[in-house]
């Protein structure tokens, strides 16, 4: 699987370009349906603002794309939207930037300039997320070393649920590319003792620090 982006939380940036303000907002969505219920929303509550520009990408290879220019001349609104959302290769995502105008013109060059820069300092301000191919793995391991195990789990940034009963189990999420590496330093370590179950293939979901 190819990795790509999603916005875990909402995020809003603003520019000013001659007086006229962008305000980009950034959403996480799930279908087309509920991008177009936030897009009316926005254009309500930004009754007065001159423009309600958008783009959105839905489904698991971006199946659908949307952007809308809303007035503006065509090509400079929706399209360098779009491809903020196509280069940063970010799904399941929508952006609305709202224009107020400032009473100067900006030209084609300066309004796709300002809806692009926007676009991205509203992505800057939201929670973003890294999707790749993980494992879900179950551990079982008495007491003697847990303490070891957890031990390695945090060197490799790995974390999990934990039940304790008679032994210790561990329900872990992970990348699958650092699987092998886990798996025989937790066997080294325990000399075999720990045991590993019920290894799932799954989209894993790593939040990027900024």
């Amino acid at each position: 699987m190819e990795e790509y982006c999603v916005v875990e939380k909402f995020g809003q940036g603003e520019i000013v370009e001659k007086k006229s303000r962008f305000i980009a907002q950034v959403f996480p969505i799930k279908d087309e349906e509920e991008a177009l219920l936030q897009i009316e929303k926005i254009k309500k509550e930004y009754w007065d603002a001159r423009h309600n520009c958008y783009a959105f990408v839905v489904g698991k290879n971006n199946e659908i794309q949307r952007f809308s220019d809303d007035g503006e001349p065509q090509g400079t609104a929706g399209k360098p939207i779009l491809e903020v959302l196509i280069n940063g290769n970010y799904h399941n995502t929508l952006i609305v930037v709202t224009r107020y105008f400032g009473g100067t013109l900006l030209g084609t060059g300066g309004l796709v300039r300002a809806y692009g820069q926007s676009s991205k300092a509203g992505i800057e301000n939201a929670t973003v997320a890294k999707v790749c191919d993980g494992v879900n793995v179950s551990v079982e391991t008495d007491y003697n070393y847990i303490g070891k195990i957890k031990y390695v789990m945090a060197q490799m940034n790995i974390e999990a649920a934990e039940e304790y009963g008679a032994n210790v189990k561990l329900d872990i999420d992970m990348k699958k590319t650092d699987f092998e590496k886990f798996r025989s330093q937790i066997v080294d370590l325990t000399g075999g003792a720990a045991k590993f179950s019920e290894v799932k293939n799954i989209e894993y979901k790593e939040t990027i620090e900024k």
